[in-house]
């Protein structure tokens, strides 16, 4: 677990990102927009930075701190991409709070060495779940802007200039839809490649039967919103029920193997 393992370049990266965060978080009300936009960017750099050490350092490792760490990553980089297309979408003190904790998080708790692999198909297993748990939780994101925007318009309160209940509905479905087919190659290439991947077959582990439940759950929903106009709360459950079986199929099964097992496997 703890920095015994990290380096004092990782420290230092992590350290300066966690900061680099904590302004637009802490000081949301009092910072401009350029100031916070500025910030922001500045700690998604340093964000990247602490990963692709930790990955690419001379003692690469990972676990679920990391995963969670680059899910962070990728949604913040879904939102700067976003923000240029909507400029009013408001999420900034949040996903900051979330990058920051989760930056910490993977300087903590590091993971395991990675042992280099003779399988050509590992590194797009890895690539293909790490991108479809960023597009899943941009979903969830998405689904709590909705939530929050339909509850505002629901008591009647000012409206915070954020973007229309419509459109953060018709981009939660697409980020869920990207996110399904990338589980869906995820879990293919799992079961084509298994002895390749890990030198043994395909097997019903803990992290096979919460992939495919998630796998069963988001297809529930994109065949529910494409036979019977699922939408709003109903639609936000199932979002909600997938991305935490997602969560507990690899993140879930690493931390009990990494914190309460202490085990490297």
């Amino acid at each position: 677990m703890i920095l015994s393992s990290a380096s004092p370049a990782s420290v230092a990266l992590t350290l300066a990102a966690a900061t680099a965060y904590a302004v637009p978080a802490a000081g949301a009300s009092r910072l401009s927009e350029a100031a916070a936009r500025r910030a922001l960017l500045l700690a998604w750099l340093l964000h990247g930075g602490a990963l692709a050490w930790g990955l690419l350092g001379d003692a690469p490792r990972f676990g679920f701190a990391p995963a969670l760490s680059v899910t962070a990553w990728l949604v913040l980089t879904v939102y700067a991409v976003e923000r240029q297309v909507f400029p009013q979408l408001r999420a900034r003190w949040a996903l900051a709070g979330l990058g920051a904790a989760a930056v910490v998080l993977a300087l903590v708790f590091p993971g395991t060495p990675l042992h280099v692999s003779a399988s050509a198909w590992l590194p797009l297993h890895w690539a293909l779940g790490i991108a479809s748990y960023g597009l899943f939780a941009a979903a969830v994101v998405h689904a709590w802007l909705m939530q929050r925007t339909e509850h505002t318009m629901r008591i009647a309160a000012e409206p915070h200039a954020g973007l229309p209940l419509l459109t953060l509905e018709r981009l939660t479905f697409r980020f869920a839809g990207a996110g399904f087919v990338l589980l869906s190659a995820t879990l293919l290439v799992g079961l084509l490649f298994s002895e390749d991947l890990y030198g043994r077959g395909w097997r019903w582990d803990h992290k096979t039967v919460f992939s495919v439940l998630s796998w069963l759950a988001f297809a529930l929903l994109l065949l529910g919103r494409a036979r019977f106009g699922w939408r709003g709360r109903k639609a936000v459950r199932v979002i909600y029920v997938g991305s935490l079986l997602l969560l507990l199929a690899y993140v879930g099964s690493r931390f009990v193997l990494e914190v309460v097992l202490r085990r490297s496997a």
